[in-house]
């Protein structure tokens, strides 16, 4: 019998078999999403960028920076970066609140406008390839499960 020679790393338990971790499953599925993202959406607009500029899109009169942020989910700093990046690029524009001088409206530019019609289409075949090996029902179910563990860990 050999004996098993010990290292400073060794605690005696067995390696965890992590594809029976939903948080690195899930780790290695967003890892699979940034992938298809960079090769059938965009390789300019990021996804936290397209989700702000979705939720735009739903708000023709423009946001204010927190409360567009928290339709997001997006902390306060990198919602401030999404939007001066967004902003460099000339898809937003942001103007000041005449009522509330510290309040800044954002809205979609023209341009703006444009690169979401064109990245729409592009995010369905990204979709549709990310979720192929599931059948219909299992892309419902996908997306419950989903929705059931955001809500109940996100934080207010």
């Amino acid at each position: 019998m050999t004996k098993r020679k010990k290292n400073k790393a060794d605690s005696g338990l067995p390696p965890e078999d992590l594809m029976l971790h939903p948080g690195h499953l899930l780790r290695r599925a967003l890892q699979a999403m940034n992938l298809l993202w960079d090769e059938e959406v965009s390789h300019t607009v990021t996804s936290p960028q397209f989700a702000t500029l979705n939720a735009l899109l739903r708000e023709p009169d423009g946001l204010d920076q927190r409360t567009l942020g928290s339709r997001v989910s997006l902390d306060r700093s990198t919602m401030a970066e999404v939007v001066s990046r967004l902003g460099a690029k000339g898809l937003i524009s942001t103007e000041r609140d005449a009522r509330d001088g510290r309040r800044k409206t954002i809205t979609l530019t023209t341009k703006g406008v444009g690169v979401m019609q064109h990245l729409i289409p592009r995010t369905h075949v990204m979709t549709r390839r990310l979720v192929r090996a599931l059948d219909q029902r299992e892309r419902a179910e996908l997306l419950r499960v989903l929705k059931v563990i955001v809500s109940t860990n996100e934080r207010a």
